[in-house]
């Protein structure tokens, strides 16, 4: 039996899937608008409930949102009835976080186990740390402050930007309790790689242009393979 699956997928015919979809191992989160194959292909590969919601109107879920399986995280600019919308969906706890970095999704890099956040999120730090349940650090990864952005990780492995040293990722493998930390890269060679993957411990979607040799690199990381 497979217990990791990889996809290929594209949201509004865009291969920055990591902008539009948020997924931990209970959910994925995708915008209102989105498609019912898409939504099968969702459900298929991470093997989750598919929730559709908007945040300020807008499908831009995967830049908005960040979380683990503890909690979701959403920014203070989201609509009430967007909130009410998203809580009446998942059987989980979802905070509003008061931050002016309102692109949770980009600033903040969580697992089971422990948490990333951007420099200028000090201020809140001990709160995402009460909400999500694990130890958060302010960080930059290979010198980006949007650590979010620069990595994706699940309770398994993480994928890290091909520019982190390997200090960097030893640490992540440690903190975050990772089995397996690697660089890659997605859509052809983009090294931001949350814009092109969403992944939880049950399987990963990557976006359309991503190479099959990225595939095999990403399924290998983070189905936590050595």
């Amino acid at each position: 039996m497979v217990d990791f699956e990889i996809e290929k997928l594209s949201v509004f015919g865009n291969p920055n899937i990591g902008v539009y979809l948020f997924a931990n191992n209970h959910y994925a989160i995708v915008p209102s608008n989105l498609d019912e194959d898409s939504v099968k292909i969702i459900e298929r590969t991470l093997k989750v409930q598919v929730v559709k919601i908007s945040v300020v109107s807008s499908p831009l879920i995967g830049l908005f949102l960040a979380g683990n399986d503890h909690a979701i995280l959403v920014p203070y600019i989201i609509k009430d009835y967007e909130l009410n919308d998203l809580r009446s969906q998942v059987d989980m706890k979802v905070h509003v976080l008061q931050t002016k970095l309102t692109a949770l999704g980009n600033v903040i890099l969580a697992n089971n186990s422990y948490a990333y956040v951007h420099p200028e999120l000090r201020d809140v730090k001990d709160r995402i740390k009460e909400m999500l349940g694990v130890e958060v650090e302010e960080k930059e990864i290979a010198m980006i402050p949007t650590v979010g952005s620069a990595a994706v990780v699940n309770n398994k492995g993480g994928v890290i930007h091909p520019e982190a040293s390997e200090q960097e990722a030893m640490e992540l493998k440690e903190k975050f309790k990772l089995s397996v930390v690697g660089t890659a890269t997605v859509n052809e060679g983009i090294p931001y790689v949350k814009t092109g993957l969403v992944a939880n411990d049950k399987g990963a979607l990557v976006g359309e242009q991503t190479t099959p040799i990225e595939m095999a690199h990403i399924e290998r990381i983070l189905s936590g393979r050595e």
